[in-house]
């Protein structure tokens, strides 16, 4: 049986948007988060973080430094009993320096290959799923996806 999800980028939608936040004392969860995840996951969803990561290739932050800031926004989560199903992320981007993440990727949002990823790993029907951003990029890959629920945050 196929499950409905939350799919949410991070940057701007579950931490304030700080451009490049690579290290937890950057990271700052989004005001009311943790009571809308909660219900979000009591009432059947999956949760699922899809983000661009271009810090990576750009040479701001290693993998390993993405890699320990998530692990500890997870803990976070877990601590406020929230499971977060699956995080992906897009390391790849044109202008980067790092030779081997120096290119475009279907996973990197606009395209939908993160969140057809998650489907896949999860059996999520993606037509009774909702996504969260906050940048056109974000809606663009969901509506290319096939969700019909998409949500943008505007930053003032």
């Amino acid at each position: 049986m196929l499950q409905r999800s939350l799919l949410l980028d991070r940057d701007g939608v579950i931490n304030v948007e700080r451009g490049y936040v690579a290290k937890i004392e950057q990271f700052t969860f989004i005001p009311g988060l943790f009571p809308f995840l909660r219900s979000m996951q009591d009432s059947g969803y999956r949760l699922v973080t899809v983000t661009n990561q271009s810090g990576v290739a750009r040479g701001l932050y290693t993998v390993a430094d993405y890699n320990k800031l998530t692990a500890w926004m997870l803990g976070e989560l877990r601590r406020e009993g929230i499971c977060m199903d699956l995080v992906l992320a897009a390391f790849e981007h044109q202008e980067g320096v790092v030779p081997e993440l120096a290119r475009g990727s279907y996973w990197r949002k606009p395209n939908p290959g993160m969140i057809l990823e998650a489907a896949q790993r999860l059996r999520l029907d993606l037509s009774q799923s909702v996504m969260i951003g906050d940048k056109t990029c974000d809606l663009h890959a969901a509506l290319t996806a096939g969700l019909r629920q998409v949500v943008t945050i505007a930053h003032p």
